[in-house]
């Protein structure tokens, strides 16, 4: 009787040493969500052109807050042109978060024209070359009016961005492409 005892004694302790390993054993690894845009994580700099003419673009991405966020930091400088002889500095600070309810990115920006624009992620290709943010919504600007940002990634060190944007019913139209290259 006392032997059966230890016996069942010797396998309650195994059972309780052993469930814990069994248990981690059978739990896959957690996904890391921000695998699609830890490629821009960095200091970029490159060129651009379209509606306010060409110029040049400094860019940053960052972790902020216990890596929950990635901070952008943009400045655009574009060279005066006829239509615009003083030149122009653009400014924005943008965010990206990853809304867990529904399991995708947001891209919210602020501008220093006062425009704030909030945009979901609608695609990334299936290779991982090209990321697609559309608005959800804008504000200081008329109802109705989109905005769209293509990421084509050539390499680990470049990236072409594509800002786009359609009036009330209207459809996309480039506004300012620029193409980046990474900062060593």
């Amino acid at each position: 009787m006392r032997s059966k005892i230890r016996s069942i004694g010797i396998l309650i302790v195994l059972i309780i040493v052993a469930v814990p390993y069994v248990g981690f054993a059978q739990t896959p690894p957690p996904q890391d969500v921000w695998q699609p845009l830890r490629g821009f994580l960095g200091n970029w700099k490159g060129q651009g052109s379209g509606e306010p003419g060409t110029g040049d673009y400094e860019r940053s991405y960052r972790f902020i807050f216990k890596d929950r966020f990635i901070e952008v930091k943009n400045r655009s400088s574009w060279r005066p042109t006829e239509q615009n002889p003083k030149g122009e500095i653009h400014e924005d600070l943008g965010y990206i978060s990853y809304d867990k309810a529904r399991k995708t990115f947001v891209l919210r920006q602020f501008h220093i024209e006062g425009f704030v624009n909030q945009y979901r992620l609608e695609s990334i290709s299936e290779d991982g070359r090209k990321i697609v943010f559309v608005s959800e919504a804008i504000e200081n600007i008329g109802a109705g009016w989109r905005a769209r940002e293509t990421y084509q990634i050539a390499g680990a060190d470049e990236f072409t961005e594509t800002f786009e944007l359609a009036p009330p019913g209207g459809e996309f139209g480039p506004y300012t492409t620029a193409t980046l290259k990474r900062v060593k």
